[in-house]
């Protein structure tokens, strides 16, 4: 579950008044710098809410002791209060005042009747000299500014000796572009996938997550059908029950992030508040048992153990530890796998947390473990020390023997529970020759399950599309049929994969556009970025009948003209 404060050494997403998003860690007792915005303590943002406004003071206020202050909505949204306010019989009396004042106006649309509808500045020519403050003075004002940036945006108002001449809608254009420059405010969103790729997409590099946009995201998301499956308590679960997902993902792990946000395991969840006791002689002796740093040393538990010896380590068992419901198994061609991104997320995959969710539910392995698991040198069982021998080693070479017996359990887990395949979906945005990477994993998946393919371009996907077509299909049950002649060029290559295993190939896309709704100028946002569009395959899991499949229907004798539906008697 997303939390709903900002905690401490987490990662948040800051909307500046320009409009740009900066992506900032709050570490408890540090200073967080904005540039032009200035500066606050990370500690006067930790434990308040997401989704606010707040404003940066020059000096900490006495009554909350913090260097921030909660815009409330009123003043957030007072200049749109007051539009809406005004009717319009009160525009046209503040437009006719207008025109009365002004002799010279100019005015660009009236009605029939000659009255003026639409004041225009288009005579009004930009002069810097209108500003009678000096860039001195600005900065001057900055530095014994107390309203963080009001005070300043007023005075600056106030000093504009052409501010009269502006119509309504120069004037607040003009207001907003000071109120962005100068106005020490910024909005507080917690991290969140959507947040992270438009983050990436925009002000990061792209190509590190292949050019995909949001929509596309969730587009990707649907069509996997990634959901959270309710834990069971027997220890037989139904392969169709157990929420496992197989991914191949090369954009840094924001797939899996999108994946893991869809079942519930991407944020470390809420610590319950302790209970305050009195602290007491049980409690006091549990807790020194609980915290010996040595586990020899600790008293025996009241449990009889089946295996009292720590050390006796000739029959590991697989690490219970590992989750089997809610899954994410992860493929990828490298030692490590690629996932800097979910970092953001307080997760480290050289070194995870054990509160962390995706510890136990994240399970990683190479390609090479997966087709060829005993040419890996991880996959093979590290030699059996006996235990007299293990008590005469020091404590880091005893440390690190267990550290592979644990690793070597953990792998040998992965590979086989993936091997035994049953996923429920398959995600894949990669690099590498698609066809390659299905002909792998389509066999892993159970009866019904999607296959979803993203890609930048559409080319690759086009080729995914026609491999798994109907005329594929065709070809390949028929190609042991001596009764059809064939093509002595063809030959089994021809199949680099099985075209009978997926059913109705898709390739698809989406755009989300950005439109500007004015009266008059309503069309898209012509200032968006270029880059990839994104193609999405998809297709479902089909598990083929085995042995011969015979189609015959029962032909129906139509009549013909001469026919009568009386019978062959024609009696009526």
């Amino acid at each position: 579950m997303q939390p709903k404060t900002v905690r401490p050494n987490s990662y948040v997403g800051l909307r500046l008044p320009s409009g740009s998003l900066t992506i900032q860690e709050i570490k408890p007792n540090t200073t967080i710098s904005l540039g032009k915005y200035g500066s606050f303590q990370s500690n006067f943002l930790i434990g308040r809410p997401f989704h606010y406004t707040y404003e940066i003071l020059d000096q900490i206020d006495e009554k909350t002791g913090s260097g921030l202050r909660i815009i409330p909505p009123s003043e957030l949204y007072a200049g749109i209060h007051e539009e809406e306010a005004q009717t319009p019989a009160d525009l046209e009396e503040d437009e006719a005042q207008a025109v009365n004042s002004k002799e010279d106006a100019h005015f660009e649309i009236v009605d029939q009747k000659g009255e003026v509808l639409v004041r225009t500045n288009r005579n009004i020519v930009d002069d810097a000299r209108s500003q009678t403050m000096t860039m001195e003075e600005i900065e001057m004002l900055k530095a014994e500014g107390k309203g963080s940036g009001r005070d300043l945006i007023a005075k600056i108002l106030d000093s504009h000796s052409a501010l009269d001449q502006k119509t309504a809608f120069a004037l607040a254009k003009y207001t907003l572009r000071k109120t962005k420059k100068y106005h020490r405010r910024f909005t507080v969103y917690p991290m969140d996938v959507p947040l992270l790729a438009n983050w990436m997409l925009n002000d990061k590099e792209a190509s590190k997550i292949m050019e995909i946009r949001e929509e596309t995201l969730a587009l990707v998301g649907s069509w996997s059908n990634v959901h959270f499956t309710p834990s069971q308590t027997s220890d037989d679960l139904h392969p169709m029950s157990r929420g496992r997902w197989l991914m191949v993902d090369d954009t840094g792990g924001l797939l899996v992030a999108a994946a893991a946000e869809k079942l519930g395991i991407l944020h470390i969840p809420d610590q319950p508040q302790p209970q305050s006791h009195p602290p007491t002689e049980s409690h006091t002796q549990d807790a020194t048992t609980h915290t010996s740093p040595h586990p020899e040393a600790s008293s025996p538990p009241t449990t009889p153990d089946p295996n009292p010896n720590p050390l006796n380590t000739h029959h590991p068992k697989p690490s219970s530890s590992l989750a089997t419901t809610n899954t994410i198994t992860l493929l990828h061609s490298s030692s490590q796998p690629n996932l800097s991104l979910l970092h953001y997320f307080s997760f480290d995959a050289a070194t995870p947390l054990p509160s962390h969710p995706l510890s136990t539910h994240l399970h990683t392995l190479s390609w090479l473990q997966l087709l060829h698991p005993h040419h890996d040198n991880t996959y093979h069982e590290p030699t059996i020390i006996p235990p007299e021998t293990l008590q005469r080693w020091k404590s880091g070479k005893r440390g690190n023997y267990h550290r592979k017996r644990r690793r070597w359990e953990r792998t040998r887990q992965i590979v086989e529970e993936t091997r035994e395949g049953g996923f429920d979906g398959l995600v894949v945005a990669c690099f590498v020759k698609l066809a390659d990477v299905l002909r792998h994993c389509v066999p892993l998946l159970r009866g019904g399950a999607q296959v979803v393919v993203y890609s930048p371009s559409i080319e690759p996907l086009v080729e995914l599309a026609d491999l798994y077509s109907t005329a594929r299909r065709v070809a390949f049950l028929n190609r042991n049929d001596p009764s059809i002649q064939r093509d002595n060029n063809k030959s089994e290559d021809d199949f680099s994969v099985d075209p009978t295993l997926l059913l109705a190939p898709t390739v698809q896309t989406v755009r989300a556009r950005a439109w500007q709704v004015l009266p008059g100028r309503t069309h898209p946002v012509m200032m968006g970025r270029g880059g990839a569009e994104g193609w999405v395959f998809t297709a479902t899991r089909v598990v083929p009948r085995e042995g011969g499949v015979e189609a015959r229907g029962v032909a129906k004798k139509r009549k013909g003209k001469g026919e009568r539906l009386g019978g062959d008697d024609g009696g009526l």
